[in-house]
């Protein structure tokens, strides 16, 4: 059985409940991450999984709430290991392996950590008392930025990225789809509703759909270009036929109960599957 675990279920405004973006998922006996926002290593950790159990990464796109946690998890999912890992993968659009580079090359920002980590006596040991063997090795990650299009494929599962409409032209946004023999998930990231997201989750068991306020205030305030709302959300899942409507990304209003109520309401009128209020270390079965 395929799951999704909710590590960050809000938005750039942090609340006592949620903020920001992340996702783990465990598919056919592999473990992996979409986004990696505020504090999503230690939200993994009490979801009852391990840093070094992931062995990819896939970034929608590069506001920080998406992708700040990701120099502790580089530098968490390193120190905790043996060496004896998978080498980590991490794929996502532009800037993903200049990121990767800046964090953890060898003039990176955390360069630093790891050197002291490598050669510090008392490091070295904490090391070969873990179960490595010395030399210990410097962190090495494969980054790689992708486009729209399949991008990688695994154990009996696979991959396929399409165009999210958010940012541009000044950061590049995806969506993903992962595919397996135990149903099929798509993380739509930030996007307004879109033919190509739309297309891509074309009768998908999940959609992990951005959600951030009622639609009639987005529409009011100007916030609606560029982010769905409840009512976005609902058409897009209604017209891709998705059997389960996640709600995720949602906003401090929407958060609250009786906006939360209302923008279910809305949706229920357009969107005739599932539907799930995303909270934080929820567990999805697919």
């Amino acid at each position: 059985m395929a799951r999704i675990h909710v590590l960050g279920a809000g938005t750039p405004t942090p609340t006592p409940t949620r903020f920001g973006s992340a996702f783990a998922v465990e598919v056919a006996g592999e473990k992996l991450m979409v986004d990696c926002g505020p504090a999503a290593t230690h939200k993994l950790v009490k979801a009852g999984l391990w840093p070094t159990e992931i062995d990819y990464i896939f970034f929608t796109h590069h506001h920080f709430d998406h992708d700040i946690d990701y120099p502790c998890f580089l530098l968490c999912r390193w120190d905790q290991s043996i060496g004896k890992e998978n080498q980590l993968q991490v794929y996502g659009p532009n800037l993903t392996e200049s990121i990767t580079e800046g964090i953890l090359g060898e003039d990176g920002v955390f360069a630093h950590d790891w050197k002291a980590r490598i050669n510090f006596h008392v490091s070295q040991k904490i090391f070969e008392n873990r179960g490595g063997t010395l030399p210990r090795r410097p962190p090495d990650v494969l980054a790689k930025d992708v486009g729209p299009g399949k991008i990688f494929s695994g154990n009996e599962w696979e991959v396929t990225a399409a165009p999210a409409e958010h940012a541009q032209p000044y950061l590049d946004s995806l969506a993903y789809r992962i595919d397996s023999p135990d149903g099929s998930m798509v993380f739509t990231g930030d996007t307004q509703p879109c033919e190509s997201v739309v297309n891509l989750a074309a009768d998908a068991d999940v959609m992990m759909c951005m959600c951030w306020d009622d639609q009639v205030l987005m529409d009011a305030n100007g916030e609606a270009p560029f982010q769905c709302g409840t009512i976005g959300a609902a058409r897009m899942a209604q017209e891709a036929g998705v059997k389960k409507l996640v709600l995720t990304h949602v906003g401090p209003h929407l958060s609250e109960h009786g906006p939360m109520e209302k923008g279910i309401g809305d949706i229920e009128e357009i969107y005739d599957g599932e539907i799930l209020f995303s909270e934080e270390l929820m567990r999805i079965d697919v």
